[in-house]
This record gives structure tokens, sequence and C-alpha cells, in this order.
């Protein structure tokens, strides 16, 4: 059985939410699944991720595959770092204390950019609404003197 992790759509016309499932490869998008891990919500800027990390990273390392959406989702969240990191523990790279140091280093850098962003755009906002609509009109230059006036 092949088993992915897909998006599932609810909420109204042009008002989407998602669902982020584990479900058979067979199964209708918004059908029978096998376990709910997360929610995506595209609409808030940025857009709101719920996401069950451990739950995540169970169902990769069992081999259930991402859709594209989702595949970003979990590398926006850092579950495929955090899966790429403890193949080098299996592999004996490193430990899994190392392991655990450079994803919350990854973490903390990766909360920070993504705070500094919201405020930007909360500024950038704030600033769209504080400037008037109001546009200066230029004054018309004085008409140039016409082709045949010029020459007499």
């Amino acid at each position: 059985m092949a088993v992915k992790m897909r998006l599932q759509r609810h909420g109204s016309k042009k008002r989407p939410f998602y669902f982020i499932v584990v479900a058979d490869a067979r199964a209708p998008r918004d059908g029978k699944f096998i376990q709910k891990i997360g929610t995506y919500n595209p609409l808030t800027v940025p857009a709101t991720i719920q996401l069950d990390r451990q739950k995540a990273l169970d169902w990769l390392h069992k081999g259930a595959q991402p859709t594209d959406t989702v595949r970003r989702i979990l590398s926006f969240k850092g579950v495929l770092f955090l899966k790429h990191l403890l193949r080098g523990v299996k592999l004996g790279l490193f430990d899994e204390a190392t392991a655990m140091v450079k994803f919350q280093k990854w973490h903390e850098e990766h909360e920070a950019n993504i705070k500094r962003r919201t405020d930007d755009h909360r500024k950038a906002r704030t600033a769209r609404k504080a400037t008037p609509v109001v546009k200066k009109v230029e004054a018309p230059a004085e008409a140039a003197p016409a082709e045949g006036e010029a020459e007499a």
C-alpha cells in the first residue's frame, strides 16, 4: 500500500483551509485518511502552519511520500532537515546530541527570520495605509508655438 502525506481541503468556496494528512494514495483527496498530522491556512500572512513534527518524522521514516506542497511545508518547518540529521547519526557521522544542537541552532535562526519578515510586512502594511491616495497633478507646460507660427 502506497502511503502519501498530502493536503485535504476544507473551508468554503474561495476560503481554503487544509488538513495535512497521511492517506492511502488510492483514496480520494478529501476522503478517507490514516492520520491527521497538522493544518495549513494559506489565507493568513504569513501562512499559518500547525504540524506535529514527531508524527511527520515517523511517517517519513516509514516511507510515506509527501506531495510537492507538503514537502515544502515539511522543509519550512524543519522536518526534512531533522530527518537529514538523523540519517547522519545513523551513518555514524556524529552523535544525536550534536544533531539536536544543530537543529536547535537552525530552528532559532529560522524563527528569528520569520519574526523579522512578519514585522517587515506589518510595517509595510501600516505605511501603505498611512500614505494618502491623492495624486498630485502637474501644471500643464505652456503651450509651445505651432510650427506655422514659428516660421512667420
